[in-house]
């Protein structure tokens, strides 16, 4: 176990903690675990039992994350820790994110120890050029993360944080100066949806985002469209509109198909048409990179200007073939593309 940041006394004799990591802000009673199931108050101090323990380990291509704006066709060195903060009934990493009511000992065994300094050795030999905190809320695993980030600046690695926003003001100022990009889980634009397929709110989501984009981190969204759940014009030009307004027409949204998992794995797969329509929400919204997921369209990235292709992608293949990298400049036209190139 490892001591966890951001966490203070509820001023009480009964030894209740606050963990101020994510916005759920739980009061941990002695001897109970907060919402993420990996925290642990074990007598007036609040322990992670997930540090230096990864439950999942691989080279990926950048695009996976989805990040199509951030070191186009690079490798990123993923790692994950057990748990999560949400509780999504359509969860596609489930089995490693919703791993609740293990006891302490048997949670202590999970994954494989890997220190920190093991992850930037293992990114560096197989020449990634990031590490990225992904598959389950990199919140979670706070402390492994920032030591793991704080290397790898060192190292010269870019450090990425695939997360559902739900973390505090404080816990992004603390990581900020080591992260370079972030994909935004942005589910929908109801709180009721949050509440009922989550076990959260909307509101926090949105306050990080607009704090990550101020803070001059790489930032894109994605949203999983879900057939007559969050798919309904006014949902899909509500989140276009909100990253138009709020965070720029410049930031790429990832806009991707839902598959039937976990508790929702009788729901139906979402249809092409519902992608469409979240495509042209976008367009409408005057987003300048909308992209559609898990589909054969909407994948490659345009010039803004003149439409001409600067990055075509197939899967998660990606051929830069009419962009300059070092000026971000379309090879056609000269004018500016988004992101970080090189």
């Amino acid at each position: 176990m490892r001591e966890s940041l951001l966490y203070e006394h509820a001023g009480n004799d009964d030894g209740t903690v606050i963990c101020n990591l994510c916005a759920h802000r739980c009061r941990i009673a002695s001897g109970e675990y907060g919402i993420c199931g990996v925290r642990e108050n074990s007598g007036k101090m609040l322990h992670t039992h997930v540090y230096g323990r990864a439950i999942a380990e691989r080279a990926d291509p950048i695009e996976k994350k989805p990040l199509y704006h951030f070191l186009p066709s690079s490798a990123t060195y993923s790692i994950a820790a057990l748990g999560c903060n949400f509780k999504c009934d359509f969860c596609q990493n489930w089995s490693i994110s919703q791993m609740r009511g293990l006891r302490s000992a048997d949670m202590d065994t999970q994954g494989a120890a890997t220190p920190p300094k093991t992850i930037i050795e293992c990114a560096l030999k197989q020449k990634c050029q990031s590490v990225s905190f992904t598959y389950t809320e990199p919140t979670v695993f706070f402390e492994y993360a920032l030591d793991t980030a704080k290397l790898a600046k060192d190292a010269k690695l870019k450090t990425i944080f695939v997360s559902n926003g739900y973390m505090t003001p404080e816990c992004l100022k603390m990581v900020a100066p080591y992260l370079s990009a972030c994909n935004i889980d942005l589910k929908s634009f109801c709180d009721d949806f949050y509440r009922e397929h989550c076990g959260a709110s909307l509101k926090p989501v949105l306050e990080s985002l607009k704090m990550i984009r101020e803070m001059g981190v790489w930032l894109e969204v994605t949203t999983l469209v879900i057939t007559d759940v969050n798919d309904s014009d006014k949902e899909l030009g509500d989140i276009a509109g909100f990253i138009a307004d709020e965070l720029g027409a410049d930031v790429p949204w990832h806009v991707s198909k839902f598959y039937p998992q976990y508790r929702m794995g009788n729901h139906p797969a979402t249809a092409i048409a519902s992608i469409e329509r979240a495509v042209q929400a976008g367009v409408r919204a005057g987003l300048k990179y909308v992209y559609a997921g898990n589909v054969d369209f909407a994948q490659n990235t345009l010039c803004p200007s003149c439409r001409s292709a600067v990055i075509r992608r197939c899967g998660y293949t990606a051929e830069v073939c009419g962009l300059d990298v070092e000026a971000g400049t379309c090879q056609k036209c000269g004018a500016k593309i988004s992101g970080i190139f090189y």
